[in-house]
């Protein structure tokens, strides 16, 4: 019999390989003669680019890099067969920076710039970046300025490449180079700007306390693209990612936004894997109402359902909910209804392996043994 172990992680705890490998341990001790495919899964956030080196084989790579705040740091990234995976968060990530006072102002995607370019400079076929978690409101400005973009002033000087010196920008000249494709993982839909933009939105998390200050600021900056690079994707969905970096990539990289599952998913043939396995486990850290907002779970449920497959889940907690315990076949919550947040996900490893091992009779009836 052959179970697909589909899950996402458990945020603050464990990451998604951590989970499938406690689950098919748990298996195995408990239902022997289980082959077990290990397929950790991510939405496009934290934990893609790790879910899909686990899931492809790939390797890692390491770069010298940036933090938001300027500080050197390293930062690593995915390849997987000449194809290169990665998350901003890596480099701009706003957990990189907690430590410090948060500055938008100057907060700057220049780190993730230096992860493109580094692939870039690899020959890479392909890259897939994950752009959430972002510490930044720049609208991919810094990037920019990584992979070679100038930005110059009225006397055709160079201009810093931070939001608080963008005004003085009058021309961006391009570094004229050819990009291969590039998919951007992304689960929201917002523009660049206005009410529901990139710094109304999501600019208080990262300090912003002047919105309109970045507003003037990256609507002069996509005026200035429009412009002189013959492109305008303020308005597509997605684009208010990240403090704008969804519109950086399309702007400066031609990249392309699309659904973070469904992006993962095509790139490690989660539906062939599905469609060979007897039965498939997912869960993430909690199962509750955004869970079936498209989070990766429902996804692979509903992927298993479509192809006749039982599936079952487990997670941390999940909420009561007759249209969440109707995606699945089977769900377990690890965590004891009586013990504090904190200790369970300090014991998040042990509590699932007992979860799953306790369940052995469940997972078996879906199994039909």
């Amino acid at each position: 019999m052959r179970v697909l172990i589909a899950s996402d992680k458990y945020k603050g705890s464990l990451t998604a390989t951590q989970v499938a490998q406690t689950i098919a341990q748990g298996l195995g001790e408990t239902l022997p003669g289980i082959v077990c495919d290990l397929c950790p899964i991510a939405d496009g956030g934290e934990g893609t680019t790790e879910a899909m080196v686990t899931a492809l084989g790939g390797e890692w790579m390491t770069v010298a890099t940036a933090d938001a705040q300027g500080r050197e740091r390293q930062a690593r990234y995915g390849w997987c067969a000449g194809q290169a995976v990665m998350e901003m968060s890596a480099a701009s990530g706003l957990a990189l920076v907690n430590d410090l006072k948060l500055n938008p102002q100057i907060a700057s995607t220049y780190g993730t710039g230096v992860m493109l370019k580094h692939a870039l400079d690899r020959g890479v076929k392909k890259i897939i970046i994950g752009i959430g978690g972002s510490a930044t409101n720049d609208g991919g400005l810094g990037m920019a300025a990584a992979l070679g973009y100038r930005f110059l002033d009225t006397a055709g000087q160079d201009v810093p490449a931070v939001l608080a010196e963008v005004l003085r920008i009058r021309h961006i000249q391009s570094p004229c180079a050819t990009f291969c494709p590039i998919l951007v993982a992304c689960d929201v839909d917002n523009p660049l700007l206005g009410e529901k933009g990139a710094t109304r939105v999501y600019g208080p998390q990262k300090g912003v306390t002047e919105p309109l200050w970045f507003e003037e600021r990256l609507e002069h900056l996509a005026d200035l693209v429009a412009r002189d690079l013959g492109t305008d994707p303020r308005e597509v969905p997605g684009a208010g990612a990240a403090g704008g970096l969804g519109w950086g990539l399309m702007a400066f990289m031609g990249a392309r936004l699309t659904n973070g599952f469904d992006l993962v998913a095509e790139q490690i043939g989660l539906e062939s894997r599905v469609a060979q396995a007897d039965l498939v486990i997912t869960g993430e850290g909690r199962l509750d109402a955004q869970t079936l907002h498209g989070k990766g779970p429902v996804g692979i449920a509903q992927m298993a359902r479509r192809l006749g497959k039982k599936v079952a889940a487990f997670a941390g907690g999940i909420e009561d909910s007759p249209a969440l315990q109707a995606q699945f076949d089977f769900t377990r919550a690890t965590k004891p209804a009586s013990m504090p947040l904190a200790e369970a996900i300090a014991r998040a490893e042990e509590l699932l392996a007992v979860a799953v091992r306790e369940s052995s009779g469940e997972i078996g009836r879906l199994l039909g043994r």
